[in-house]
């Protein structure tokens, strides 16, 4: 099915929605899918079988104590049918070749990010409406670029990013082959007081340090959830196209019986959140992973993967809590990895123990030992208790400043031994000194490398020097770039033992040496000696 014969007139309608698909790769796949779903009398697809291939069961439940709202459960029944009907018209009870076709470039085809937003905001909206929540959301148009008017509250938004979170393990699940087991639902409240700080109006912003999602009653509009979306998460949208082509393609794999697997398409939201680091767990794995895209991306979603928890060695370089503070110590594991790195840093202000942040910088290569900055580009996050991203300004290439001692030669000037990001020399917006006790944060008026914002809540134009709780540096370059590692600290390691070794047979015969000769002289300097010839 999905292929008309020779004899048959194809439609203008269906020759474009083929080529469309064809474009991107994925009308083999789709001609499979239909193939498996679809009635062979009747030639579509059943209203139930399509809602039976994106459906899933959600496991575990909400109590009290619970960050997770106890309406959500309620809410991701209705996606598989909310998908259909949102997304995949129907005629007579089935769903024609060319609606399958529309229906999936609707849903996971290439269109603008401010497109894909709409359409998960659509279909969010029809949830809540079918689980019974008050509507909130309102369709301005029916075209496929529709408008959204409306507002959401905190814990709509938290709910939307968990439902997001689950399309996007699942898509990964599907795509890894493989039983990976559940995560749980990730803590998204950094995520969520970033659209509150980012989208409420200034006389009605709260503390961000003390405050809880479930309980803040501020409407969010949702253009401007839209545009903190587009600047914080651009990669948000791609979880729902990503849920729909995988499930199709998983389809066209598999025969039909693979889908009555009652543990294949269930999710526990009762499950612990996975952490790889001490800093970084999978909520703020997955934040980081939806501001970049390609190859990078990827290697901060493998992160989120409980299997991961099995090779933390092949991301994490450097703990100071495991391997000790300082420069030195630092470097000694970084050193010789040519591939990004992820550097997380834990502080609080002085006296002021009860607020920690967590600042964080993406740089796109190894560090290298300079006196001057460098870098070809990079990212400064304030990941929590709120998450914002820097990126390029594109001004300034101060990315990165990386520093040991130098050499023994006297320098009048010498330049500051320790770790920076952005700003000048003297003038850095981020400077971790060189025992990894203190990192002074400046206001980003000094800065021109990155973005402007707030590194953490409530930070003013002066200096802050504030101490050090915990480093973490995660390597983002896969096993290769391990491997690389490895095989050059063997090399350094064997070069130090050969400068440690000292062979005794350079040195020749002691009765040749000049200095038996300056011995003797010393002893019996009349002494008359043939000269040999």
């Amino acid at each position: 099915m999905g292929q008309s014969s020779s004899a048959e007139q194809v439609s203008p309608e269906q020759r474009e929605a083929e080529s469309i698909a064809a474009s991107t790769g994925a009308l083999p796949n789709l001609q499979k899918a239909f193939s498996v779903l679809s009635d062979p009398q009747t030639h579509s697809i059943p209203i139930h079988s399509l809602q039976k291939c994106f459906g899933f069961s959600i496991d575990g439940s909400t109590n009290e104590e619970s960050v997770v709202p106890k309406e959500f459960p309620v809410l991701m029944s209705n996606l598989s049918s909310s998908i259909v009907d949102l997304f995949f018209l129907s005629e007579k009870g089935g769903i024609s070749w060319v609606e399958f076709l529309k229906g999936y470039i609707k849903c996971s085809g290439r269109t603008v990010s401010s497109a894909s937003l709409n359409s998960l905001l659509r279909l969010f909206g029809m949830i809540s409406v079918k689980a019974g929540l008050p509507e909130k959301l309102q369709v301005v148009s029916d075209e496929d670029d529709c408008k959204i008017s409306g507002f959401l509250l905190p814990v709509d938004v938290q709910m939307l990013l968990s439902m997001c979170w689950i399309m996007w393990w699942d898509s990964n699940k599907l795509k890894a082959s493989s039983s990976l087991g559940d995560s749980g639902l990730p803590d998204v409240t950094h995520l969520v007081l970033s659209a509150i700080d980012s989208c409420a109006e200034a006389d009605k912003k709260m503390d961000l340090w003390e405050t809880s999602i479930l309980d803040m009653d501020i409407q969010l509009p949702v253009a401007k959830i839209i545009m903190w979306a587009l600047k914080t998460v651009p990669s948000l949208s791609d979880c729902f196209g990503k849920f729909v082509h995988a499930r199709l393609f998983y389809v066209a794999a598999h025969e039909q019986e693979k889908l009555d697997q009652p543990d294949l398409f269930s999710h526990d939201i009762s499950a612990k959140e996975m952490s790889v680091g001490h800093l970084l767990n999978s909520g703020r794995a997955w934040a980081i992973s939806l501001t970049l895209r390609g190859t990078l991306s990827e290697e901060i979603s493998k992160v989120c993967f409980p299997s991961a928890a099995e090779e933390v060695d092949d991301y994490l370089l450097y703990r100071s809590s495991l391997h000790g503070k300082g420069l030195n110590r630092f470097w000694s594991n970084i050193e010789g990895y040519n591939a990004p790195l992820l550097i997380l840093i834990s502080a609080h202000v002085t006296n002021n123990d009860a607020r920690r942040w967590i600042i964080g910088a993406l740089i796109h290569q190894g560090l290298e030992n300079h006196d001057t900055f460098y870098g070809t580009s990079g990212s400064l996050y304030s990941i929590s208790p709120v998450f914002h991203v820097f990126t390029p300004s594109g001004k300034e290439k101060n990315f990165v400043y990386s520093h040991l001692h130098g050499t023994v030669k006297y320098e009048a000037h010498p330049k500051p031994v320790g770790l920076a990001f952005g700003g000048s020399s003297g003038n850095e917006r981020i400077f971790v000194d060189e025992d990894f006790a203190k990192v002074i944060v400046r206001h980003h008026a000094c800065d021109k490398t990155y973005h402007h914002g707030p590194l953490y809540p409530d930070q003013g134009f002066l200096p802050v020097e504030a101490s050090i709780m915990d480093v973490e540096v995660l390597g983002l370059g896969g096993k290769r770039a391990r491997d690389i590692q490895s095989s050059y600290k063997k090399r350094e390691e064997l070069f130090t033992e050969q400068r440690r070794k000292v062979d005794l047979k350079t040195f020749g015969n002691w009765e040749d040496s000049p200095e038996k000769m300056m011995m003797d002289m010393v002893s019996d300097p009349n002494r008359v000696r043939r000269e040999d010839r």
